[in-house]
């Protein structure tokens, strides 16, 4: 396979997922900018957190007035997901090098996992195809962050609109769910237990007590259902 076979072949794939991540990606620059973070701290922080889900939440909870250690531990508990990709893929990295392998899984995302794990099972596909894919799409998210700061910038988008941002996507990510019990479960639980947590004034914390929640009775949820 030439080089150009190699690059086309994971641009195809990678496609519809810069699509997406401009449409998201510039939400999240314009509400990096009400916090006032520059277009070279964003395009750092998307370069070497690269996480959608945590991005949106580190300003959104600062514009808050959440407690940075209420951040830092939220924002945690949002990627563990990610380890848990990158275990999955560990068959698949057999045989490759061990420095394509590390930086394979430190890039995977939920949009790049999908995609590479069809690709995967279809066959044909290497662990650099897939790390062109996540690269090309961490790259599509850097670039729409900047520009996202940039816009924020230069047009002085209101800071209720900007913090609704993050709200709005979450909506979208909601909807998009397969309603499953277990998951109209956890989405109940996480409502109610935010909820509580703003209603006796722990509002720092909230999010985070309510997704742990959420996911508690979820999995408690789907246990008994098992055993019964």
């Amino acid at each position: 396979m030439t080089k150009s076979d190699f690059i086309r072949q994971a641009l195809q794939a990678a496609f519809p997922i810069m699509l997406g991540y401009v449409a998201i990606g510039i939400p999240c620059g314009i509400l990096c900018d009400s916090i006032g973070l520059s277009a070279l701290q964003v395009f750092l922080l998307s370069a070497l957190f690269y996480s959608g889900a945590g991005q949106f939440m580190i300003p959104n909870m600062w514009l808050a007035g959440s407690p940075v250690a209420s951040i830092i531990a939220s924002v945690s508990l949002v990627n563990t997901r990610q380890m848990l990709y990158s275990a999955a893929f560990a068959p698949a990295c057999k045989g490759a090098k061990k420095r394509l392998s590390f930086l394979f899984a430190a890039t995977v995302t939920d949009e790049s996992y999908g995609v590479n794990v069809q690709k995967f099972s279809e066959g044909g596909w290497s662990v650099g195809k897939a790390t062109m894919v996540n690269l090309l799409s961490q790259s599509s998210w850097a670039v729409s962050n900047v520009v996202g700061v940039l816009v924020g910038s230069a047009l002085g988008i209101p800071l209720a609109i900007a913090a609704f941002a993050m709200t709005s996507i979450f909506i979208c990510l909601m909807v998009t769910q397969k309603l499953s019990a277990a998951n109209l479960v956890a989405m109940g639980v996480a409502f109610v237990g935010v909820y509580a947590c703003k209603a006796v004034g722990l509002a720092g914390p909230a999010i985070l007590v309510g997704a742990v929640l959420g996911v508690a009775a979820a999995i408690a949820f789907t246990w008994a259902r098992r055993r019964g």
